[in-house]
């Protein structure tokens, strides 16, 4: 099964699409996420679920205890992972899905909005069938695997708003109000020109377990697919399934994305499953600023997913959890994010209710969503090329990931 753009990528400019992220995450920074303004921020909004596995499941919850959602059909290619879902939601056995079509199933039932929590690699053939059947879309990150996976969600986002359709991507660093301020202050020019950067996404090993049961049968496609984490094509590998974290919040502190890249990585880990475990690259963003990143998914004794930004007269430490700060010789912001993972998702998941009972379809997060999921993409290329890798050739080349699924059922 090869999976083709839905809608025609546009064949913006690399001026047009960085001032259109850049507008986008400034817009996104000014409005408080999650506030209701009006009468109708208590309408129940008739949701379906694609993608029922860990993920999928949490997240389920998240939109239930909310209050704003009704769970009324869920789709996944395992009837396990359905009915974990289904049952939990109180969801009738004729309204869970299976197959890698049962999403279309899904699409056909009355229903104000789908979650799209699959595999990365079905996200964009399955947003853009979303926004044509007219339903609002919440997309998990990262919102494609590829080049053409990328600028088939950008023309998915640019569709939904001329169909009146709210269509937003989770990520959650962007909802919280402290470093809302950080960036702010960045944009502003508060810590000076820019110098350098750096960012890193440190973990250990994921996926062990689901990586652990396909070697019962290595060459199983039902395995593979349950243990997609640990599939370069399913995924997008590390740097773009989980890294994109800390490289989407140097873009969006950059406010810029990057002109080339160089990089290098590999695996050192004994799974069954191609992804690499650990990435260095350096980008080159303008006005000759450097990014540093690092990446490992391996080892124990340190974790942290961070991006610190050194400007000319002050520095921005910014974490995914725990402490972030603004320092400078006359300006001085720091606190505790907490646990982003989930406040962020709740956050996003009222900004989505809000967004469709009150007809807000600016959909300001897709394009700096784009830019990031294109970032992560730039430094894998260049990584797997152990070579420097210009952002213009990479959007020249169109890398399209294509997975073979023979073996699975429709």
């Amino acid at each position: 099964m090869k999976i083709e753009p839905h809608n025609k990528p546009s064949n913006v400019s690399r001026r047009q699409f960085v001032a259109a992220a850049g507008a986008s995450v400034l817009s996104a920074t000014v409005f408080q996420p999650g506030i209701s303004f009006g009468a109708e921020s208590d309408a129940t909004v008739n949701i379906g679920l694609i993608g029922c596995g860990g993920r999928g499941q949490w997240i389920a919850g998240l939109f239930n205890k909310h209050g704003g959602y009704r769970f009324v059909a869920a789709a996944d290619y395992f009837k396990d992972k359905v009915d974990a879902v289904g049952d939990a939601m109180g969801i009738p056995a004729e309204r869970r899905f299976t197959g890698l079509s049962g999403y279309k199933r899904l699409l056909e039932q009355k229903l104000d909005a789908v979650a799209i929590i699959s595999p990365p690699y079905f996200h964009p053939e399955q947003a853009a069938a979303a926004v044509e059947a007219g339903k609002h879309v919440y997309l998990a990150k990262p919102a494609a695997v590829d080049v053409l996976g990328c600028m088939s969600i950008e023309a998915s986002g640019r569709r939904a708003t001329e169909k009146k359709l709210a269509f937003l991507v989770d990520f959650q660093t962007r909802t919280h109000r402290l470093l809302q301020d950080c960036a702010q202050r960045v944009h502003e020019g508060r810590a000076g020109e820019i110098i350098s950067a750096e960012a890193s996404y440190e973990t250990g090993p994921v996926g062990e377990e689901v990586d652990a049961a396909r070697r019962a049968d290595p060459k199983s496609q039902e395995l593979r697919l349950r243990a997609w984490v640990t599939d370069r094509l399913l995924s997008g590998d590390i740097i773009t399934e989980q890294n994109i974290h800390s490289l989407d919040l140097a873009c969006w502190l950059l406010d810029a994305a990057p002109l080339r890249a160089y990089g290098t990585g590999g695996k050192r880990r004994n799974f069954v499953g191609d992804c690499w475990d650990h990435f260095s690259v350096v980008y080159y963003f303008p006005k000759d600023i450097v990014l540093s990143f690092n990446s490992k998914q391996a080892g124990y004794g340190y974790e942290d997913i961070m991006c610190r930004i050194y400007g000319a007269t002050g520095t921005v430490d910014a974490h995914y959890f725990g402490k972030v700060a603004f320092k400078s010789k006359d300006d001085y912001v720091s606190g505790d994010v907490g646990n982003l993972y989930t406040t962020g998702a709740e956050a996003n998941i009222a900004t989505f209710h809000d967004n469709v009972v009150q007809a807000n379809y600016q959909n300001l997060t897709v394009a700096p969503s784009v830019r990031s999921n294109l970032t992560t993409i730039l430094g894998r290329t260049a990584a797997y090329k152990n070579a420097e890798v210009t952002w213009e050739k990479m959007l020249q080349e169109q890398e399209h990931f294509v997975v073979d699924l023979k073996g699975l059922k429709a």
